[in-house]
């Protein structure tokens, strides 16, 4: 008698610990419909754009942007725990389908008309969406890009093929200096190769290496580029290189850019050179930002959620975070404003995306990054037999995709 008491009064005290915080979900919940979190991972230009222009856009809204520096593990552990968890969330696409096999997310159609997302650029809507579904509302994206020095590699000179590209670094490859330097042996910047060879590292129903012929004639040919460049590859060294005139060319982000100019390059940027193989130009993966909706939100504050969403397919954000941060708008309208029309940054990484790859956005690609990067280390840094090496990383990635489900 005494423990049923006892349970009795231990239920009544948490729900009315319950009602006394109220919660998201709690008895306040109306009160707070117009409070909207934010989580993101972003630079302060990017966030400072998005508060400007939502504090005109949707004035009635509250809204709050919090920073998490390891944002994936953060909603891991939070999950839809409405004491914990945002109501939104902004990041990258690829990891779209790991929070939406968690059953944390909410459909973007559900509050976003399709006519609204017309004018999206394609790739940007294939990244956001995840067996079918849209999941993310796409603000802007990252593609990697072609980028030289002129003072070394003229503008009519640059390569417009892999063939031509080999022929330059062979004739200016030597005494400290390098014609070409790339992160070769990481499987973000090698992906770009595989593609160019008609391969994939992994595809949308999670099998590994769909075209083994593609991805070892991919790394076959890639071995004459390794052999000019050198062996460590890690981005300090690529980046160390370019920045002090001891390389002519890189393949590299966005990111580059502000150090390079800082540094004095008289920077370039050109369409990524096709293989002459294959007829098809590299095409590097491309990462696409947007804003999510967790599933708690969406059935608590809709209206408010809806909202945001229409404020945030508006070309005017878009044109914002160009001009403030040099992001590529998902907007196609964007490109039409005349200052974004003349950022070359931005009107190149909108040229990539045409032939650009959106990384995959399942959960079984976090496999393929360790066994892609494992493969490369093999063959291009240790010298392994690419036949054996890649049986090997198709055999652990079939194991270890075989053990997630």
């Amino acid at each position: 008698m005494m423990k049923r008491y006892l349970s009795i009064l231990l239920t009544l005290a948490m729900l009315l610990a319950l009602a006394a915080c109220g919660g998201k979900g709690g008895a306040d919940a109306g009160a707070d419909a117009n409070k909207l979190v934010i989580w993101h991972d972003k630079e302060d230009a990017v966030i400072q754009a998005l508060q400007d222009y939502l504090a005109e856009a949707v004035p009635d809204l509250d809204i709050t942007f919090e920073k998490k520096t390891s944002l994936t593990d953060s909603l891991k552990l939070v999950g839809n725990d409405p004491s914990a968890a945002p109501d939104m969330f902004i990041f990258a696409h690829d990891k779209i389908g790991v929070f939406a096999e968690m059953g944390i997310l909410s459909p973007i159609h559900d509050f976003v008309d399709s006519a609204a997302l017309e004018d999206m650029l394609p790739m940007t809507l294939e990244a956001a969406a995840y067996k079918d579904t849209l999941y993310q509302l796409p603000l802007y994206f990252e593609t990697l890009l072609f980028m030289y020095n002129q003072r070394y590699m003229l503008p009519e000179s640059v390569p417009t093929t892999t063939d031509g590209l080999l022929s330059y670094m062979e004739a200016n490859t030597g005494r400290g200096r390098y014609g070409f330097v790339e992160q070769h042996s990481t499987a973000y910047y090698s992906a770009a190769w595989i593609h160019g060879f008609g391969g994939s590292i992994i595809d949308e129903d999670g099998t590994p290496f769909p075209d083994a012929e593609a991805v070892k004639d991919a790394l076959a040919y890639h071995l004459q580029f390794v052999a000019l460049m050198p062996g460590e590859t890690e981005y300090s060294t690529v980046n160390t290189l370019f920045l002090e005139g001891k390389a002519d060319a890189t393949i590299g982000g966005p990111w580059m850019v502000p150090s390079a100019r800082e540094a004095g390059i008289r920077l370039g940027i050109a369409p990524m050179p096709t293989v002459d193989r294959t007829g098809k130009p590299l095409a590097p993966y491309s990462g696409v930002q947007g804003i999510h909706v967790l599933r708690f939100a969406a059935e608590n504050k809709a209206e408010a959620v809806k909202e945001l969403l229409a404020a945030l397919t508006d070309p005017a954000i878009g044109v914002s975070l160009a001009l403030a941060s040099g992001c590529a708008p998902a907007n196609e309208k964007c490109y039409d404003d005349p200052q974004v029309a003349q950022d070359e940054l931005v009107q190149a990484m909108r040229a990539t995306a045409q032939i650009a790859v959106p990384m995959p956005n399942i959960p079984e690609m976090d496999v393929m990054w360790t066994v892609t990067g494992n493969l490369l280390t093999d063959v291009n840094l240790s010298g392994k037999d690419i036949g054996e090496s890649f049986d090997g990383a198709l055999a652990q990635a079939k194991d270890l995709i075989a053990a997630m489900k």
